[in-house]
């Protein structure tokens, strides 16, 4: 008989989400344990334990369960372990797979959290069935999953696919965390939002908007996104420039790939047609005639709170059928 069951972890920098998920894509029970209060791997794991052993005896024990699938940042898939990932207090390279499957007794597998979402859209969201697509995560950062021929692209090393990280403004906007000088990230994020937002209000200082009612650290994509809808000038440029940042990248992506689909998800695209008119304008406007409309972009159709989960989990049956 086959296992019915699968377990998801999407392990965040602050917070890692867990979940028992079955074949269809239904998450039967899921839990969340904070990730930056353990020192140290292991302490991680125990806290882990206490909580999701239970749920998996709650649906006929490990005998049932197919394995854990995990999404982690600077996941590697061809090793199981976490490397020297910067949004976590365990530094250097953590064999957090191996751990795992000696701690639970179950076939533990592990990717990037970029890469975990692709797979749970192949599974589970708008890009069912499809064999040639690429997910663009933009929340905080911009993470990126290629599929071609239904497989992840991860290269030699397990890395493959930072495509937030590209070059698309050469010597431009400063990312912080990396000291590259203008990825897409700097400019598609939520973060990226709002250093736009920041230079256009001190670059037009003559012009009237809703965002100076905001202090600087107030200054978000929301706040950027509620100045928008009230038909704010700025707030609009804002959406406008972003697009056009995000619309050239896909070129980019599209003509390396030939995806049939771009599938966005993240934070940013609660902003909607904001966001999809302009970067859709600028995708199409930068392709070679051979790929023109032919590439659809759709948003995700997953729940943003159950997606990690789903996609981590998406790992398990990919690598079992």
């Amino acid at each position: 008989m086959k296992k019915k069951f699968a377990v998801g972890i999407d392990v965040g920098g602050t917070t890692a989400k867990f979940g028992v998920v079955d074949r269809g894509g239904r998450i039967l029970e899921q839990d969340r344990i904070p990730t930056n209060e353990h020192e140290v791997v292991e302490e991680f794991i125990d806290d882990m334990y206490e909580k999701l052993m239970p749920m998996i005896d709650r649906v006929g024990g490990v005998e049932n369960v197919a394995g854990i699938g995990m999404g982690a940042p600077n996941g590697n898939i061809y090793s199981g372990t976490i490397e020297y990932a910067p949004n976590l207090k365990w530094k250097g390279i953590i064999p957090i797979a191996d751990l795992m499957e000696k701690k639970f007794g179950l076939t533990t597998r592990l990717t990037n959290d970029a890469n975990a979402a692709a797979m749970g859209e192949m599974m589970y969201g708008c890009a069912k069935n499809m064999k040639h697509f690429i997910t663009i995560t933009l929340g905080t950062g911009v993470g990126s999953g290629i599929v071609i021929d239904g497989k992840i692209v991860v290269g030699h090393d397990g890395f493959a696919g930072e495509l937030g990280h590209t070059i698309i403004r050469a010597g431009g906007r400063l990312h912080k965390s990396t000291g590259l000088l203008g990825s897409l990230e700097a400019y598609a994020s939520a973060t990226g939002v709002r250093e736009t937002a920041i230079e256009m209000l001190t670059e037009h200082p003559e012009a009237e908007s809703i965002l100076r009612n905001y202090r600087i650290n107030e200054l978000t994509s929301e706040a950027v996104y509620d100045s928008a809808m009230q038909g704010d000038t700025i707030a609009n440029r804002i959406f406008e420039f972003t697009g056009q940042i995000l619309g050239e990248s896909l070129a980019n992506f599209i003509m390396f790939s030939s995806p049939e689909a771009i599938v966005l998800f993240g934070g940013l695209t609660k902003a909607g047609t904001l966001l999809l008119h302009p970067t859709r304008k600028h995708m199409e406007a930068n392709l070679l005639p051979i790929f023109q409309n032919k590439v659809k972009l759709l948003f995700s159709e997953l729940k943003e709170a159950d997606a990690a989960i789903l996609g981590a989990s998406a790992l398990i049956w990919k690598l079992k059928t």
